[in-house]
């Protein structure tokens, strides 16, 4: 096992994501090659970089997806370890099997806890043998309708069938009774097979107003594992999530103490070790039920980060060079409220219409308590290739309630365009007496601003 720190590092990614490791690199006297597309060739946080080497095309399958070409990039670099920040490749355990193979570290978790987290049913049995709660339903795909029928009538309705192999809502149904059962599940497993190749289906209990609650993770190479605590992120649209906190408005003290000690020995059980996330779906009455586990990064990182004073992305870099955690499960605290939005280029009002183009305008804000971590500027060009994200806002108060004003200024003097922003969205959502008060769950975005 290493236990140095690395001298040059390759970044698997682009955008905003590249820009905050690049940062951490040089934090820490850690030279960064960056790889980038076609359709990124003038992104200005290339210069930041200490090399740039081109990887393909503009569409992510002929660059940013190609595992072979950022192996080449490592090889010709002479890298010591890559990081795959979150998306593209961040989970996939066959390009951490090809960078280890190549004598370049995967900065991540082990391949063998990718893959065993990253499916779904091995995730749920493992989650069972750790004592962590989950939702009741099948204990793996649906073999044919009358064992989604028996099932669903043992657990009671409204049920939701899932896709095996799904994400981002495809081949997902809520159903209220047996009628509605047997139609959609033949129309989820069509719709499943088209996104993802994959029929299999399985049930499970629809949880009413669920909240959607994980718990930051960050374990070592020598069995030190250690929770950062839990961030709220319900407020979504589509499953995509708009907005993230920490502390959790809606968790007490002691429904906060379980669910993180629950994170821990799940990942604990899978031999876990970088930094992970461990997500959970919570009713009205504090029930928590496991959902999944993210193998990576997350986009809502620097929420974490900002409350309990700890660089996430240094501390991966750490631990995959080998190092010890230098930190004590006591000591580790949430301090103050933050809270973080993503601004999409996207129209809301246009059923979230993805809005590529220049930026002429872009006046970001700034102040006490603000942090901003983004890729763009004016005269910047978004290219219609990949995610929409194009800044992280985030604040970090002593309350919820300073959080919150400090948030809705902020997001008054934010000004992009002429491309279309979330901004507008957000401006509403802070302005809303519900999400002041916390009483907000995953449909509140849905259900406020945009019922029928």
């Amino acid at each position: 096992m290493k236990n140095r720190m690395f001298s040059r590092i390759l970044i698997a990614n682009r955008g905003e994501i590249a820009l905050r490791i690049i940062r951490a690199c040089r934090e820490l006297g850690i030279e960064t090659v960056a790889v980038y597309s076609k359709a990124d060739k003038d992104a200005s946080y290339l210069r930041f970089a200490d090399r740039a080497i081109c990887i393909g095309d503009n569409a992510s399958s002929q660059s940013y997806l190609r595992a072979d070409r950022i192996i080449a990039a490592a090889e010709i670099a002479d890298v010591d370890a890559i990081h795959p920040g979150y998306g593209f490749l961040a989970e996939n355990a066959s390009f951490a099997e090809q960078c280890r193979a190549a004598k370049v570290e995967f900065i991540g978790p082990s391949a063998e806890s990718i893959r065993l987290l990253g499916d779904k049913s091995a995730a749920k049995k493992l989650a069972k043998k750790a004592r962590v709660s989950i939702v009741p339903g099948s204990d793996g795909e649906i073999e044919d309708i009358e064992e989604a029928v028996k099932i669903s009538n043992e657990i009671g309705y409204p049920v939701i069938i899932k896709a095996v192999a799904g994400g981002g809502g495809k081949g997902m149904r809520v159903v209220h009774n047996e009628a509605a059962l047997r139609t959609q599940i033949k129309n989820a497993k069509t719709e499943a097979l088209a996104a993802f190749k994959d029929d299999r289906v399985y049930i499970e209990k629809f949880i009413i107003e669920p909240r959607h609650i994980e718990v930051q993770i960050l374990a070592d190479q020598h069995g030190n594992c250690f929770h950062l605590w839990e961030r709220d992120c319900s407020l979504q649209r589509r499953h995509q999530k708009l907005v993230e906190e920490s502390p959790s408005a809606l968790l007490s003290e002691k429904t906060r103490d379980a669910i993180c000690k629950s994170a821990l020995r799940l990942v604990q059980a899978a031999n876990y070790y970088s930094a992970g996330t461990v997500e959970f779906v919570m009713d009205k009455d504090e029930n928590f039920f496991f959902l999944e586990v993210n193998t990576r990064i997350q986009v809502e990182h620097p929420v974490t980060e900002l409350v309990t004073g700890i660089d996430l992305i240094q501390s991966m870099i750490a631990v995959a060079a080998g190092q010890k955690l230098n930190l004590r499960q006591k000591e580790i605290q949430q301090v103050g409220s933050a809270i973080e939005v993503r601004i999409n280029a996207e129209d809301p009002d246009h059923n979230f219409r993805p809005c590529p183009g220049r930026i002429e305008t872009f006046i970001p804000p700034g102040g006490p308590g603000v942090r901003f971590d983004s890729h763009v500027h004016a005269g910047a060009v978004i290219p219609p290739y990949y995610d929409s994200m194009i800044a992280k806002l985030i604040v970090h108060k002593p309350t919820r309630e300073e959080a919150i004003a400090c948030m809705r200024r902020c997001l008054a003097e934010f000004e992009v365009g002429p491309i279309k922003t979330t901004i507008p969205l957000h401006r509403q959502i802070f302005s809303h007496a519900d999400f002041a008060t916390g009483n907000i769950d995953t449909g509140f975005i849905e259900r406020t601003f945009f019922k029928k």
